[in-house]
């Protein structure tokens, strides 16, 4: 269809007299539309009061008792020990660049013009780098311990590169389940199953208790990366059954299709079977990503400092006691703000990959 041609889009004006005509026809809708109006003009007013009106940007604690409102002068004086947690003051300018780093690779990442191998290769020379730079003890750097990392940096450390090595695990293991070969299907479903059938708490407590009895004498693995191996392994058991219940909604005839082409097995599953079944459930893929990553809050359970356990460490502070709920919104309003554009990245992908007409 050519741009002159095109449907207009609805004006402003338009789409308000459509949202009234549906909120006020009919004795119901209008039943339900002046509840809610109601309902609003009750709780919002308060809200904005104590929110904006009365609340404190900048002062002490005392200043705040004052003022009746919302303290965000707490979430000021915490911010930055939210994103670094007990990383040495001297050294956070590590973790920052770590952060740009990360950031810069995972939207150069929802970016399809970047969807190369080169992609790849710089995720893994990024991890190296990271790596390097937040533990230091090399190219002059002075060694900071795994412990002392924490905040906004670790929880991202954990979810991106979590979710990023479980999902090709997931597709191996999803494809493992529907092998043919009995072997095979009996591993890969008894991984899936033992795996899910367990809370991420006691996987996260065998990785930083029970997997070091298995390492070779002399053998030792960091912590962080103890968290990394369980945090991966139940990420990839739960997307593998997303990704098998996208392979079981394939048409038939697709696989008979490929099978008529003289398609390898691989050939079969890498250029015709997988990127439709990947499509047809991004939003069951998002949804379960969004849910992992919520996840990553239950590292301190074997001491890993994420974003959220340094908020809740902020409120034992003597100096600043009595302001939970600045410290509750501050964080809700982060990982609302991170999951809400994991949302419409999937969205924006749905509409990419859904061919026309559909």
């Amino acid at each position: 269809m050519s741009a002159s041609t095109a449907p207009a889009l609805p004006t402003f004006t338009e789409r308000a007299r459509d949202f009234a005509k549906a909120c006020f026809t009919g004795p119901l809708n209008i039943a339900i539309s002046l509840a809610c109006i109601a309902l609003l003009a009750w709780v919002v007013p308060p809200m904005l009061r104590w929110a904006v009106l009365d609340a404190t940007w900048s002062g002490t604690a005392a200043e705040c008792r004052a003022a009746g409102g919302a303290c965000w002068a707490f979430v000021r004086e915490k911010f930055w020990f939210s994103i670094f947690g007990l990383y040495p003051f001297e050294e956070r300018w590590r973790p920052a660049t770590m952060m740009v780093i990360l950031v810069t690779l995972v939207v150069a990442s929802t970016l399809r013009i970047f969807w190369t191998r080169w992609l790849l290769l710089a995720w893994a020379v990024a991890a190296v780098v990271m790596w390097v730079l937040m533990q230091g003890g090399v190219l002059g750097l002075s060694f900071v311990e795994t412990r002392q990392w924490g905040g906004l940096a670790i929880t991202g450390i954990i979810a991106v590169y979590g979710l990023a090595l479980g999902y090709p695990l997931a597709i191996v293991l999803a494809l493992g389940r529907r092998s043919e070969l009995p072997l095979v299907r009996w591993f890969c479903t008894a991984i899936i199953e033992c795996v899910r059938g367990v809370p991420l708490i006691s996987l996260l407590f065998m990785a930083a208790i029970m997997l070091p009895l298995f390492m070779p004498q002399g053998v030792t693995l960091d912590r962080l990366v103890r968290v990394l191996f369980a945090y991966t392994l139940f990420t990839a058991a739960y997307m593998a059954e997303v990704v098998r219940g996208g392979l079981q909604a394939m048409p038939r005839g697709q696989y008979e299709a490929a099978d008529a082409l003289g398609l390898s097995y691989w050939k079969k599953m890498r250029l015709i079977i997988l990127p439709q079944a990947l499509t047809i459930t991004i939003p069951a893929q998002v949804n379960t990503f969004i849910g992992l990553f919520k996840d990553t809050t239950l590292v301190v359970v074997i001491g890993v400092f994420d974003f959220f356990t340094t908020l809740r460490a902020s409120l034992g502070d003597p100096n600043w006691l009595g302001f939970p709920t600045e410290a509750y919104v501050y964080a809700a309003a982060v990982y609302f703000v991170l999951c809400f554009a994991m949302s419409k990245y999937s969205q924006r992908l749905e509409r990419d990959f859904t061919p026309a007409g559909r």
